[in-house]
């Protein structure tokens, strides 16, 4: 189990990266040695990566898209990787309900997005697929950064 103070790193954490120890120790009132021994020992287990949020379309990606794909069982390993791989393909989740991956695809206009489904269309057999364009992102990356709900979540897990 994930303990109290390291849920509060996390979501100053997942407010603000940059933060410096300092700053963050004031907030949450833990010793700055603290928190860099638990970043220390959380990295490449609870922390998986440290990245940034871009708006794709200021450097000219105007199509966003979660597609979801079903194929055949025999091709289920081959499509995995071909998304995994393809540069378009922003994040892809295996997932259940009838679809096997549902992906994230960011591409430059909504020309671009009709050629890739084509051309996985002629390399897959694939059975079924759903493509939902998305418009507006209203809320990303929220869950753990709010440390007035990890007083919540504490209690809940005792």
């Amino acid at each position: 189990m994930v303990s109290k103070k390291d849920l509060l790193i996390m979501a100053e954490l997942r407010n603000n990266a940059r933060e410096s120890l300092t700053d963050m120790s004031k907030k949450i009132h833990i010793p700055i040695s603290t928190i860099y021994d638990r970043l220390k020992m959380n990295e490449g287990s609870l922390i998986k990566k440290h990245t940034t949020l871009i708006d794709f379309a200021k450097i000219g990606f105007y199509t966003r898209a979660n597609m979801m794909f079903k194929v055949s069982h025999e091709q289920k390993d081959e499509l995995k990787e071909f998304l995994m791989r393809h540069h378009s393909i922003n994040s892809v989740f295996q997932i259940n309900n009838g679809y096997d991956f549902l992906a994230e695809g960011i591409f430059k206009h909504i020309k671009e997005l009709e050629d890739f489904m084509e051309g996985l269309e002629s390399k897959f057999k694939i059975e079924a697929k759903q493509v939902y364009y998305i418009v507006d992102e209203l809320k990303r990356e929220a869950f753990l950064a709010d440390r007035q709900l990890i007083e919540i979540i504490a209690k809940e897990a005792e």
